[in-house]
């Protein structure tokens, strides 16, 4: 059986940003759980171990779940509670302000992996739509390198596979976007949040 070409990125983008705030929220939950175990026999206790569940939770997947990657024919968006596999020919436009989005067909997908800070943002979207190459981008910052890299890549694989911009065989690939939901997050997500409101409830 022949192996799918997009099993394994080919190349990851280094997140910008929540990556501190996602770290410093799971120290916290960490020691949420360690003062509950200390004082199991109060009646706290089991509210403040949910609690720091759902946290540590809620921070993996807001913060430090979401990624960016290139296989040889996709762009993947790992979100909070999903992964996103879009056809990079099928990608129409695209552009990095506070975060990635990407439109394909009526579309369009966000990836939060990637992003200018606000300020940042507000002056690249009174620029306007700029053409550089990665090596111009990695000059003026690590978001305007990645989205010159993708859209070289799209460039790339709409003249490998002859595919023009706004055609009817650009449409067709935007039906093949694939969504994988992140189910283990989704569930623990669910679970600790539902458990820690019936102890506050009850």
């Amino acid at each position: 059986m022949a192996e799918r070409a997009d099993v394994e990125p080919a190349e990851r983008f280094r997140p910008t940003s929540g990556r501190f705030t996602g770290v410093l929220l799971e120290v916290f939950a960490a020691l949420g759980l360690l003062l509950a175990y200390s004082d199991r026999d109060q009646g706290y206790a089991l509210p403040l171990a949910l609690g720091a569940c759902f946290v540590a939770v809620l921070a993996w997947a807001a913060m430090l779940r979401p990624g960016l990657a290139l296989t040889p024919t996709h762009l993947v968006l790992r979100n909070m509670v999903e992964t996103i596999h879009v056809p990079l020919a099928a990608i129409e436009t695209l552009a990095v302000r506070q975060v990635l989005a990407v439109r394909a067909g009526e579309r369009r997908y966000v990836s939060s992996a990637v992003g200018h800070s606000w300020r940042r943002a507000m002056k690249a979207s009174r620029q306007g739509d700029r053409r550089l190459t990665p090596e111009q981008a990695l000059a003026q910052s690590y978001p305007d390198y990645v989205e010159a890299r993708i859209r070289q890549r799209c460039e790339d694989a709409r003249s490998q596979q002859g595919v023009q911009r706004g055609s009817p065989e650009q449409l067709a690939l935007a039906e093949e976007v694939r969504r994988e939901p992140a189910w283990l997050e989704i569930g623990l997500l669910s679970g600790s949040g539902v458990a820690f409101l019936l102890v506050l409830l009850l």
